[in-house]
């Protein structure tokens, strides 16, 4: 045996007969290389957001734990289809929905975090010479209930898996070949990237970079997980995710910029008329963390005299708006602030752990949006990113703009020919 790998295939990998008996036959490949394997397979196209349509249909605000039971079966369906052609192919397959495969989660629905991968019978079914098929994006929580992982799932649930069963390779397969320097459908000269460090590649899902979950990158470098992202279409290497060692090892010094990243996904949140008073920000975050929403960009506006009132704004996905409200009702009331949102932003980003060493690079992300009148309204940055928020009708041309003056361009970008749907 040459030991084992997790290969995980997204929803356009699947989409059709044709292209889940390509996936079929590439797991065959693999296991008759040697590998003992493991899939994992996401909902076929676009299913999940028909199922979705379907529940708004019945009833304007979903019950959670009842979306996460409809949720879920997207993926068992792809699982018990590939297993078919498998078997078809002359290999015995098992599918499992995420709880049969050992996959325990907290009890927070739709967006729920693995807490435990329990995966005797995953091993069990590889003893006895099984391609085993993992459903993607679910798990069972601590109170017996299905639970799903919220987008992008399907990664977390292979790099966990993974994790569990200590596979060689976590091998990530979509409808693009590896991660690219942009998103090619804005900039059509994006270079293909071979390595990214682990906390580059987060900093990118952080900030919009959609071909790997975020969680599924914290969870592999916490449990040095190796990830390889590459197409399903063809049998060219893709990129590697690696610790920073790896990635030092590979380019000599790290490059300035390794990426530029956006999002159009973002909603800014403005509370008007805070009290100046110590515990308030405290508050306003608790309440939305009890809400299970993510808070990126965070600006407080100081009064400029004893007495006045102050303002905070911040960033939360443009799906949390509705939850941010809610939780955030309570104290609008008692406190007498008003709440104004604005979806009609977008984040762009640059991420390179070249910047730690390299001063001015914010001065000339500053300068270069400057120049293509692009108005900054809010900037966060870390010591290898710097986010700014913009028009939503200026991403493009900030990402196009930044892309160009750090000279990120290259060879080996997307042929017109190959799909892209999975990178946005």
């Amino acid at each position: 045996m040459s030991g084992t790998i997790v290969m995980k295939f997204g929803g356009t990998s699947v989409a059709d007969a044709a292209r889940l008996k390509r996936a079929a036959g590439r797991i065959v490949a693999k296991r008759e290389q040697g590998f003992r394997v493991v899939a994992v397979l996401s909902a076929r196209g676009k299913e999940t957001d028909r199922l979705i349509a379907d529940a708004l249909e019945v009833s304007p605000v979903p019950d959670p734990r009842e979306m996460d039971m409809l949720l879920s079966t997207g993926e068992r369906v792809s699982c018990a289809l590939c297993a078919m052609a498998i078997n078809d192919l002359g290999h015995r397959a098992i599918s499992l929905t995420g709880s049969q495969a050992g996959i325990v989660t907290d009890t927070s629905h739709t967006k729920a975090r693995i807490l435990e991968v329990r995966a005797d019978r995953i091993r069990s079914a590889l003893d006895e010479d099984s391609i085993v098929l993992v459903a993607g994006f679910q798990g069972v929580s601590t109170a017996k209930d299905v639970t799903t992982l919220g987008r992008g799932g399907s990664d977390t649930t292979a790099v966990a898996l993974a994790a569990a069963i200590g596979a060689d390779e976590c091998e990530i397969y979509t409808d693009v070949p590896g991660v690219f320097s942009a998103d090619p459908r804005i900039v059509p000269d994006a270079r293909k990237l071979d390595v990214v460090s682990f906390d580059e590649m987060l900093e990118m899902a952080a900030s919009g970079a959609g071909v790997l979950q975020l969680r599924s990158v914290e969870y592999a470098r916490t449990h040095g997980v190796r990830i390889h992202c590459r197409s399903s279409f063809d049998d060219s290497e893709g990129t590697r995710v690696a610790s920073e060692d790896a990635r030092r090892d590979q380019d000599m010094e790290n490059p300035l910029i390794t990426a530029v990243t956006h999002s159009r996904g973002e909603a800014r949140v403005t509370l008007i008329g805070l009290p100046d008073s110590p515990g308030i920000a405290g508050r306003v975050t608790t309440a939305l963390a009890a809400s299970n929403v993510n808070i990126d960009m965070i600006i407080q506006n100081e009064p400029r005299s004893a007495g006045a009132l102050a303002e905070l704004s911040f960033t939360v996905p443009q799906d949390d708006v509705a939850a941010a409200q809610a939780a955030l009702a309570p104290i609008a009331s008692e406190l007498g602030i008003e709440v104004d949102t604005d979806d009609a932003m977008g984040k762009v980003s640059i991420v390179g752990a070249g910047m730690k060493s390299h001063p001015g690079v914010a001065a000339k992300v500053f300068t270069v949006l400057g120049e293509h009148e692009i108005n900054i309204e809010m900037i966060s940055t870390s010591p290898i990113r710097i986010s700014c928020v913009v028009p939503g009708d200026k991403v493009a041309d900030a990402v196009k703009a930044l892309h160009s003056a750090f000279e990120l361009q290259g060879a080996d970008t997307i042929r017109p020919e190959q799909p892209f749907g999975e990178f946005s």
